[in-house]
C-alpha cells in the first residue's frame, strides 16, 4: 500500500457520524468509583458501575493469528483446555474462558479498549508440547501479525502468566511486553532473576488457582518447629502415595483445626496457602517477604491477615500469635469471610468475584489515546506508520522492536 492521502477535514453535524476519512474512536469509559472493601455492604468487592458498561475487551481467537493455537494447544494441537485447567497454571484457562463469556467482550476490534491474547504456555511447557525456544519464537511470530499491538506498542494488550516464573516463560518479554498489561499472581522475582517482570504501575496481581503443592526452605523451618512444639503447631507429614497418603479432604480438615494458618513462600514468593486459609476460616500468617497481594486498591490486608518476617520464624512467632485476643482473631476471620469471594474465578456478572475485580482493575488501565514509537498521526486523525501507510492498510508481519 502507498502513502495515505489525507482527505480534507469537514465539520460534521453535532452528534452525527464522523466525516469521511475520520476514524471512529471508541468512547473512553468514564472512571469507576469503587468502594473500598472495609466499608462495603454485602456482598463485598469492587463494583463495576453502570459507566463501566462502556469498557470493551477483544479476545483473539486461536485460529485468528498463525501460531496462537500452538501457544494454547502445543505444536501438535494435542493439549486440551481441560488438561491446563488444573494446577497453578489454571488461571490462564479460567480467565480466557470467562472473558469469552464476559459482558465486556466485543467482536469489533475498533470498538475495543483492550485486547486479550490467550495462551496456556505454562501448561504447554510442562506437558512438553513446546520447548522454551519454541515458546519464544512462537510469541514473536504471533505478535508480528498483530497490527493493533503495533499501533499501541502493546500498551492495550493483556497477557496472563500464572506461575512463579511469570512473564519469564517468554524469554524475550522485556523486549516485546515491557509496555503490555500482565496478569500474574507473582510479584517481585529479583530473588532469582536479575529483573522482575512485574511492574506495579501497569500490571495486575491476580489470585492464584487453588490447586498445587510446592515446598521450600521456609516450610522446612516450620516442619522442624512443629517437632519442637507439637502442641502449638500442627504440621502433618505429607505422603503423596501409599496407604498413608494425605488427601486434599484430610489436608483441609487439618487446616480447619487451626486459628492461624502459616503460609510460607514456595518456589517463589506467592503461596496458595494464603488463599486457602480464607476458605477454611483461619487467619493467614504470611511468611513470604517479597509477596505481592491482589486488589490492594480495595482490600486492607491488615484487617484479614498477618505478615511476619521470614527471618523471625521461631518461638517468638508463637509468643506473638498467643498474645492476640480471641475477639481480634474472630474479627479477622469474619472480615476474611466477607472478601474471600474475590479469590473465586466466576463470571464478571457476579457482584463479587476475581473476574469482577480484574475487570475493575483493567478499566483503570484504559487509555483514551494509543501511540508507540512507530505510530504517527495526521491532521485528519489518520493513524500512519513511518512510510505514511494508513493503519488499516498495514501489512503483516509488522516490524517489532
Amino acid at each position: 500500500a502507498g502513502p495515505a492521502q489525507p482527505p480534507p477535514v469537514h465539520a460534521g453535524p453535532p452528534g452525527g457520524r464522523p466525516p469521511p476519512g475520520r476514524r471512529h474512536l471508541p468512547p473512553h469509559p468514564p472512571p469507576l468509583r469503587p468502594s473500598p472493601c472495609p466499608a462495603l455492604p454485602h456482598p463485598p468487592g469492587p463494583r463495576l458501575s453502570a459507566a463501566a458498561d462502556h469498557l470493551r475487551v477483544y479476545v483473539y481467537a486461536e485460529d485468528e493469528v498463525d501460531g496462537l493455537r500452538a501457544l494454547l494447544r502445543g505444536r501438535d494441537g494435542a493439549v486440551s483446555a481441560a488438561t491446563c485447567l488444573k494446577g497453578q497454571w489454571g488461571t490462564q484457562v479460567k480467565i480466557h474462558q470467562l472473558l469469552l463469556r464476559s459482558r465486556y467482550r466485543t467482536l469489533d476490534k475498533d470498538e475495543a479498549h483492550l485486547f486479550f491474547v490467550p495462551s496456556y504456555v505454562k501448561c504447554v511447557r510442562m506437558t512438553g508440547a513446546l520447548t522454551d525456544k519454541e515458546i519464544n519464537q512462537t510469541y514473536v511470530k504471533v505478535l508480528s501479525q498483530m497490527s493493533y499491538f503495533r499501533r499501541s506498542g502493546g500498551r492495550d494488550h493483556i497477557f496472563v502468566f500464572p506461575s512463579g516464573a511469570g512473564a519469564h516463560l517468554f524469554r524475550s518479554w522485556a523486549t516485546f511486553l515491557n509496555r503490555s498489561i500482565i496478569l500474574t499472581p507473582e510479584g517481585d522475582r529479583t530473588d532469582k532473576r536479575g529483573i522482575s517482570a512485574f511492574n506495579t504501575w501497569k500490571d495486575i496481581i491476580i489470585p492464584g488457582n487453588v490447586d498445587d503443592s510446592m515446598g521450600k526452605v521456609g516450610r522446612l523451618k516450620l516442619v522442624e518447629l512443629a517437632k519442637q512444639y507439637p502442641d502449638k503447631l500442627e504440621s502433618p507429614e505429607l505422603k503423596l502415595s501409599g496407604p498413608d497418603k494425605l488427601g486434599r479432604v484430610d489436608y483441609f480438615k487439618h487446616l480447619r483445626n487451626a486459628k492461624f494458618c502459616l503460609a510460607p513462600r514456595g518456589e517463589s514468593s506467592w503461596t496458595l496457602r494464603f488463599y486457602e486459609s480464607f476458605f477454611v476460616e483461619c487467619v493467614p500468617v504470611l511468611l513470604s517477604d517479597e509477596v505481592e497481594l491482589p486488589f490492594q486498591n480495595v482490600i486492607d490486608y491488615t484487617e484479614i491477615s498477618i505478615k511476619w518476617p521470614s527471618s523471625k520464624i521461631g518461638p517468638e512467632l508463637f509468643q506473638y500469635l498467643e498474645s492476640i485476643p480471641e475477639e481480634r482473631i474472630e474479627e479477622m476471620i469474619a472480615r476474611g469471610r466477607e472478601v474471600r469471594c474475590m479469590w473465586v474465578y466466576a463470571l464478571d456478572t457476579e457482584p463479587c468475584s476475581a473476574m469482577t475485580a480484574i475487570m475493575w482493575e483493567l478499566q483503570r488501565k484504559v487509555r483514551r489515546f494509543h501511540q508507540s514509537a512507530e505510530t504517527f498521526w495526521l491532521h485528519n486523525r489518520s493513524i500512519v506508520n513511518r512510510d505514511l501507510v494508513e493503519f488499516r492498510q498495514w501489512g503483516t508481519p509488522v516490524p517489532l522492536p
